[in-house]
């Protein structure tokens, strides 16, 4: 079994600062976990503690069935790929790979049958004999990759792996990660700033800022439930629309309403308590239509904006409204260019509107 537990550590500096706040999650045996947030939130720092490259203030962190807080990093069976490849520049492709199992006192065919295995799986068999500077990044990221696997590690740890590499290599070697976590069945916890990457590649999102865990959840569940306001816009982009209006009451009926804006919400009840008080409406941009294009809306209430800016992205516009009093951002359907300096018609479906307290800015 490969299970990390991380169980209410801190990090304490010298200084005072405290860069971890109380941290607890669980990687399970075979699970992909990603720890995602802004920089400085703590993440990396909680990735070496895990690998034994930064001590613990307070807590434990349990690999396998073994408290391992005291345990050196060569003895904690783990497999650690940093943002920077960190190859050793006079050694090939083949050498590299072959290092620490040299260390490990392998026998020469046993490390040959092995590193042969680790390229074939990565594709880079033909670079065996090259060095590092003859690698492109996207080589030396695979070499980086395959220099862990031969370890056969209970636990990958990534760093961000691939943040040096151009927008169309990282969307490429996000897929061969994944597809890599699936033919080697190991546990990975991975650390990544990119929301994108965070979304499309792990089981499990642990979602931070400041050292503090905000939400612990899939990358779905994040996306459509967030916790408060800070996961909500974080996680999606084109952020979030933030609005902050009143609730009113007509009747049965709530309404969400700004100088500019009255729209009904469907889903009243969790709103009980907020009627006649300021309130912060979240609405992503899939959810903001062009109003002649709004077949999609489960809930639809119109509504106009100035279109200041459009994006055409080819399979859509992103489009940048504005009202008296906000900014909007809407993703349109690309079959009408919208009319730009123009007061336009939208459709706001207001059943994926999500709503924060204004004070604790947690969803309601």
């Amino acid at each position: 079994m490969a299970k990390v537990v991380v169980e209410n550590i801190d990090k304490f500096y010298e200084n005072g600062f405290q860069a971890v706040k109380k941290v607890s999650f669980l990687a399970e045996d075979k699970e992909f976990v990603i720890l995602v947030g802004p920089s400085g939130c703590g993440k990396t720092t909680i990735l070496r503690m895990i690998a034994g490259l930064e001590t613990i203030s307070n807590g434990e962190i349990i690999i396998g069935d073994k408290i391992v807080n005291n345990v050196l990093p060569k003895d904690r069976d783990i497999a650690m790929v940093f943002q920077n490849y960190a190859l050793y520049p006079h050694m090939t492709v083949y050498e590299n790979m072959a290092f620490a199992l040299k260390l490990r006192k392998y026998k020469k065919e046993e490390i040959g049958d092995i590193v042969k295995r680790s390229a074939a799986l990565l594709e880079i068999e033909d670079l065996l004999d090259r060095k590092p500077k003859q690698l492109s990044g996207g080589q030396r990221q695979r070499v980086a990759l395959g220099r862990a696997i031969v370890r056969q590690p209970k636990v990958f740890l990534f760093d961000e792996p691939l943040s040096n590499l151009d927008a169309k290599l990282r969307v490429q070697m996000r897929a061969e990660i994944i597809k890599l976590h699936k033919k080697l069945k190991t546990t990975i916890i991975y650390v990544t700033h990119d929301q994108v990457e965070a979304m499309t590649m792990a089981d499990k999102m642990v979602v931070m800022k400041d050292g503090i865990i905000h939400q612990i959840d899939s990358p779905l569940n994040i996306y459509n439930k967030p916790s408060n306001l800070f996961v909500a816009g974080f996680i999606g982009s084109p952020a979030i629309n933030q609005l902050r209006g009143k609730i009113t009451a007509k009747g049965n009926k709530f309404f969400f309403v700004t100088e500019n804006f009255e729209m009904e919400i469907p889903d009243t009840k969790r709103l009980e308590n907020y009627i006649g008080n300021d309130i912060i409406m979240g609405i992503r941009p899939e959810d903001i239509y062009d109003a002649e294009y709004d077949q999609m809306a489960e809930f639809p209430q119109k509504a106009k904006a100035l279109c200041e800016v459009v994006e055409p992205m080819g399979n859509e516009f992103i489009v940048f409204l504005k009202t008296a009093n906000a900014k909007l951002t809407a993703r349109f359907d690309p079959k009408k260019f919208p009319k730009m300096d123009e007061n336009i018609p939208i459709t706001f479906d207001m059943k994926k509107a999500h709503f924060f307290d204004v004070e604790t800015e947690i969803k309601i």
